[in-house]
């Protein structure tokens, strides 16, 4: 029943064959401060990472021109910080980058940790299209994960974002030993916030060894293709983002997620620090898929919708 109706829902509100590529790249690796449990970025883990400084404007505008020429129309930097509060210097270098890169033609979306409410206002006014903050997991199961910054930390930047009138991405990871009651608890909270993200990136926990996390078992298919629809029937106008974890899956395994109601993906060899599928082999499932790059959209396209939280209960629940 969920999978049909997530497929009514999807083509009532998206063009169904219609594909954003987006890419993400590690501007800023590894020394983070923060406890992640599934994070090989974490100081406190021994991964094998070394940590880096902020990469130079020439080399993060090269990578955005490559991205572009291969497709993407959405271009995410990450920086493994917990806060970008004390940053002036490295904060103004990617406000730059910003304007830079949103001049080529692409959304800009950026994921620099938790941020204050002045900094979201000067990320706006260089042209940013989204911030990305996930919320991981449930409010009940996020302890269990992260003990450096609350739930409500969280929601305090989601609340800066959005008042700057920046579009927000925020999603979760399943694969953390969590219950299927976090997972829906994850989606609900997503989808009673004051508007729906624009952005709902869904991620497969790719464990790395060193990390807490390290032995986990790998998320099965199925599992991924009902959180991808549950996510597509509660929050029908959100960009529904197969994110990490997709290099596991084959081919016929991401056209079942497309057809649960995913519309993007993240193209490129690494998702931050680790390993994605290649611009070919994605170029190749478009073709053979039957896929359509999406272009990309600005400040004009309509607001997102009012969460609807008896709705959102239902649907969650189905």
């Amino acid at each position: 029943m969920k999978i049909r109706l997530q497929a009514q829902v999807h083509r009532h509100v998206h063009k169904f064959r219609e594909v954003q590529q987006c890419t993400l790249l590690s501007i800023k690796t590894g020394g983070c401060s923060e406890d992640c449990s599934y994070c090989p970025q974490s100081s406190r883990y021994d991964t094998g990472l070394k940590a880096q400084k902020l990469m130079n404007k020439d080399a993060v505008l090269e990578a955005a021109k490559k991205a572009k020429e291969a497709g993407s129309t959405r271009f995410c930097m990450g920086a493994a910080w917990r806060e970008t509060i004390g940053r002036k210097t490295n904060f103004n270098q990617i406000l730059e980058y910003v304007k830079e890169i949103r001049g080529m033609g692409m959304e800009v979306c950026c994921t620099l940790g938790m941020i204050e409410k002045q900094q979201a206002e000067e990320l706006k006014k260089a042209g940013l299209t989204a911030y990305n903050h996930n919320l991981d997991t449930s409010r009940e199961y996020y302890p269990n994960i992260i003990t450096t910054r609350s739930y409500d930390d969280r929601l305090q930047t989601l609340q800066h974002v959005r008042e700057a009138g920046i579009s927000i991405c925020s999603g979760g990871i399943i694969g953390l030993g969590e219950a299927e009651e976090d997972r829906v608890g994850l989606l609900h909270t997503l989808a009673t916030l004051p508007a729906h993200p624009e952005s709902v990136p869904i991620n497969a926990l790719v464990a790395v060894k060193g990390t807490p996390l390290g032995d986990q078992k790998p998320v099965e298919i199925w599992e991924m293709i009902r959180m991808i629809a549950t996510a597509r029937i509660v929050m029908p106008k959100a960009m529904v983002r197969l994110s990490a974890g997709r290099v596991r899956f084959s081919m016929p395994e991401q056209a079942l997620c497309f057809l649960a109601g995913a519309n993007s993906i993240f193209a490129g060899e690494k998702l931050l620090t680790t390993a994605n599928n290649d611009f070919d082999a994605d170029q190749a499932m478009f073709k053979i898929l039957g896929l359509i790059p999406k272009a990309p959209s600005f400040g004009d396209e309509e607001a997102p919708a009012p969460a609807d939280t008896e709705r959102s209960e239902q649907a969650a629940s189905m």
